[in-house]
Order: C-alpha cells, then sequence, then structure tokens
C-alpha cells in the first residue's frame, strides 16, 4: 500500500488547514493514524482511527483537529482548526493493516505504512 499526503501549507494561528493521505487501494480494517514530528522532535501520535470504528486524538488537539476516512476506504483526512504555532510539524499518515488489536496500543514505529509528509507551518 503506498500513502500520499497532501494539503499542508503556511496559515497564521487561528487558521485552519485540511490534510488528506490517499491509499492506493481502499482499507477496509486495520488502523490508520496521522502523525507530526517537529524539528529536533519525536513523531508524535494525532489521531488515530480503526477502520470503521473508533478514534482517539492526542490531548493536544483535542476539540481542534478531526479525522475521518471516507466511505470508499482510501482516503483519510486531518481537519484542523484553531491552528497553533506548536502545531508547526511535519504531518504523516500511516496504516497498519488487517490489524485486530487496539490501535490506541500502538507507537509510530508499529505502523506499517507510511506517506512521505506534509508540511503544515503555523505563524504567531
Amino acid at each position: 500500500v503506498q500513502l500520499a499526503e497532501s494539503g499542508g501549507g503556511s496559515v497564521q494561528a487561528g487558521g485552519s488547514l485540511g490534510l488528506s493521505c490517499e491509499a492506493s487501494e481502499s482499507i477496509y480494517r486495520g488502523c490508520m493514524g496521522w502523525f507530526r514530528q517537529g524539528a529536533g522532535k519525536e513523531r508524535d501520535r494525532v489521531a488515530i482511527i480503526r477502520v470503521g470504528g473508533s478514534i482517539r486524538y492526542a490531548d493536544s488537539v483535542k476539540g481542534r483537529f478531526t479525522i475521518s476516512q471516507d466511505n470508499a476506504k482510501k482516503t483519510l483526512y486531518l481537519q484542523m482548526s484553531g491552528l497553533k504555532p506548536e502545531d508547526t510539524a511535519m504531518y504523516f499518515c500511516a496504516a497498519k493493516l488487517a490489524y485486530g488489536g487496539s490501535c490506541t496500543s500502538l507507537s509510530a514505529r508499529d505502523y506499517t505504512y507510511w506517506g512521505q509528509g506534509t508540511q503544515v507551518t503555523v505563524s504567531s
């Protein structure tokens, strides 16, 4: 499976951006997520979704970001609002296919497939 992110860019604090992650094939089972990595920082989980099921957000983005997947199960979205300078990072989508365990138990290294990333820059 290949993943390709799009939609990053530069925005002022308080603004909104939408990210998309298109998969090369439909994903019907497993976990998908958005991660971000700031300069000199570790890759952190932003939001995850069990395909067709539950969603979890990092505390830092709750109420501001929304993760969703289209009905065709080929595109993952991340709608971001109320952006803050600390949201500045490279954003990646990831997938772990055919996984029946808890998606919240997975760390970044557990995900099998990754996109190339898209930069989000929030200025104050």
